[in-house]
């Protein structure tokens, strides 16, 4: 008899002693043995599948303000193409890619996408804009729902609901008809889907249901099958602007450090005019909308030395990403020195101080009223704070105007019974005043302080993680994604930490996720090391020890004293994790004729787990086997079903074999049912 003899939260019930309840005794799972030790090796009997041959890699930059797609056929590697430019878009703001939102129509079928959804719905009557199904910004539900589920719901501009899976599904279903309807174009002829590698980029910092979640609406999109997973790559935002960093030459960045100039760009130069030049770049470049990735590395890289450090933060719309990467050579392999960290600290942040100023100006329900009565209006209202809000700069002196929709005017007139322009005299809120042109003109002052609270919590998350060990001796620090083009968050930045490393910011920093992902896409084994966020394993039984173990944690069983509940880790919190490596487990079914082993997956974010009942460990999953198919006969009187976990990767997989057959069992792992 092995040291574990069942896993507790599987249990038998009739074979467990009646006089101690176990906390997973309920769950009615059918009961498992663990054979093997704890362990975690690079398994040579078990390969991951072989790679399917693709002819292109398509990377869906799925955002929570805005998202696009770009591609490279495989022959052809060093081209990256960017997605055709968008109809529609606002004055002053870059179209390369489109707003993430969506229309249905109101009987919940899907209607548009991007400027197209946008402007339809900002052209329907208002009678009828209330019946449609208009959505914006709603990817940071997967990261702030905390039991996501299939089931979860968004909640529509007009406060209907809707269910996010549908929405998620629509929303890949453009962009997969968007790619390939190009691709067709270009290739002169149909383009089969089965040709093409798909990576949808997500945050770092995303838990393991909301991984599994895009990929579930990837199958329910149509984009890939779920009978061929390995269709689809879920790439991390700040690793793939990692990848693409590293081919950056020096006419293709700014930095901000006080340490060198870059590009023409001096110390003494503001952080304002160099992003202008940026921009100029960018916008000469954008009608060939292919780019050239050159093979070799680029100059800033060629800096670098083995175990040299740096680090990407990502500021999205909704989230800050930031990943700790060192380079290992000769092959410029990355591995990650520290778990992925951040929170939600994008550029929406700034959009929900505007909100809140709005409230206390106008009031709290009549905001409330506004934004379900005249839905368009408000919609209305957020762009042109959008557009305003990407000219803040830390040295403006002249104000910012913003328009307000006539509808704001005449329903606060007819709410209140007062203009908008007593409203503003009345609500003592600084820097704010009315122009007789029907706008809010906002002081530079009060135009950054709406900044201040998003901006103070990605510094003061820098600077925690600079305290770390594994975070000293940075020599570089990427500053990517949309909300790293303000000039208000590269000047906190710099002044942070413009002495400890040199702050670079890539020209096109908003398409820097989009381009590296189709590079990961191309060689996904470029990551080598990962760092697991979290705490993983199984309840198990173990013997029962005298002085080792808690009384209440004692379970008779056939005349054996077993201890119960004892935290079986797979992998602790930040333990590093090599591409391909697994974590070897064994079980039997309980009965010969069982087809099916449901085992139950914990998690913490601590290290030090002894129990699945201890403070902070939850249950986050399922890992399931099917048997079916691999039965022999005659039956063996003990049957051993060898699994293999892999943590290396983007996502979390398994694989089984039953050891008397050597036939391949299905294996998956669940986190969101």
């Amino acid at each position: 008899m092995t040291e574990k003899e069942c896993v507790t939260d599987t249990g038998t019930a009739d074979s467990i002693s009646s006089a101690y309840s176990s906390p997973a005794r309920s769950l009615g799972d059918p009961g498992i043995t663990p054979l093997s030790p704890t362990h975690s090796a690079k398994d040579p009997e078990h390969h991951v599948p072989a790679q399917q041959c693709f002819a292109v890699v398509v990377a869906i930059d799925f955002g929570t303000t805005s998202s696009g797609y770009a591609y490279s056929f495989t022959k052809e590697p060093e081209c990256i193409h960017i997605m055709r430019r968008w109809e529609g878009g606002d004055p002053g703001v870059s179209n390369q890619k489109t707003p993430t939102t969506i229309l249905l129509t109101p009987d919940g079928k899907f209607h548009s996408f991007g400027y197209a959804a946008r402007d339809f719905y900002h052209d329907l009557d208002p009678s009828e804009s209330k019946h449609w199904l208009y959505l914006e910004k709603f990817k940071m539900k997967l990261h702030t729902t905390s039991n996501l589920s299939i089931e979860t719901e968004l909640q529509a501009a007009n406060g209907k609901k809707v269910k996010a899976i549908d929405v998620f599904a629509y929303a890949l279903q453009f962009f997969k008809e968007q790619a390939l309807k190009e691709l067709s174009d270009q290739a002169g002829s149909q383009f089969d889907n089965a040709d093409v590698r798909w990576v949808i980029t997500v945050p770092a910092i995303w838990k393991q249901p909301a991984k599994q979640f895009m990929r579930q609406a990837a199958y329910k999109s149509g984009l890939v099958n779920p009978e061929n997973p390995e269709q689809l790559i879920i790439a991390l935002e700040p690793e793939a602007a990692s990848i693409y960093c590293r081919k950056l030459r020096l006419h293709q960045m700014i930095d901000l450090s006080n340490k060198m100039a870059v590009n023409g760009i001096s110390p003494a130069e503001t952080v304002a005019s160099g992003m202008t030049q940026a921009k100029e770049h960018v916008r000469r470049n954008r009608q060939s909308r292919t780019f050239l990735v050159e093979n070799v590395i680029g100059e800033l890289w060629s800096e670098l030395e083995e175990g040299d450090r740096y680090v990407v933060v990502d500021c999205g719309g909704g989230t800050v990403d930031l990943t700790v990467h060192q380079i290992r050579l000769p092959e410029g392999h990355l591995k990650e020195l520290y778990k992925a960290s951040g929170g939600p600290y994008g550029s929406v942040g700034v959009d929900y101080e505007f909100e809140k100023l709005l409230c206390k100006i106008f009031g709290d329900d009549f905001i409330d009223q506004f934004k379900i009565k005249r839905p368009a209006a408000w919609v209305d209202l957020m762009i042109a704070f959008e557009s305003r809000k990407r000219a803040a700069a830390p040295d403006r002196t002249n104000p910012l105007n913003i328009n307000l929709p006539f509808s704001f005017i005449d329903y606060y007139k007819k709410f209140r019974g007062h203009s908008v322009e007593h409203a503003l005299r009345k609500s003592n809120v600084d820097f704010v005043k009315w122009s007789s042109q029907g706008m809010l003109r906002m002081n530079p002052d009060a135009m950054n302080a709406l900044f201040k609270p998003t901006v103070d919590q990605i510094i003061h998350h820098l600077s925690d993680l600079f305290q770390k060990p594994e975070v000293s001796d940075i020599k570089f620090l990427f500053l990517v994604g949309g909300f790293s083009e303000s000039p208000l968050l590269q000047h906190a930045v710099q002044n942070m930490l413009g002495e400890r490393c040199r702050i670079i910011i890539p020209h096109d920093v908003g398409l820097t996720i989009l381009k590296g992902a189709v590079l990961f896409g191309l060689d996904p084994a470029v990551i080598k090391v990962r760092r697991s966020p979290l705490t993983y394993g199984v309840g198990v039984l173990n013997r029962y020890l005298d002085g080792k173990h808690p009384p209440e944690k004692l379970l008779v069983k056939d005349g054996t004293r077993w201890c119960t509940d004892v935290f079986d880790k797979f992998i602790s919190a930040d333990q590093s994790v090599a591409l391909g490596e697994t974590v070897k487990r064994s079980y039997t079914p309980a009965k010969p004729s069982q087809m099916v082993i449901v085992i139950n997956i914990y998690c913490s974010e601590q290290d030090d787990v002894g129990f699945i009942t201890d403070s902070g460990v939850k249950k986050c999953g399922t890992l399931r086997l099917d048997l079916s198919g691999t039965e022999c006969f005659p039956p063996p009187a003990r049957r051993e079903i060898q699994t293999l976990m892999q943590f290396g990767d983007t996502e979390l997989k398994a694989m089984a074999v039953d050891v008397a057959t050597s036939k391949s069992v299905k294996a998956s792992i669940d986190f969101l049912n």
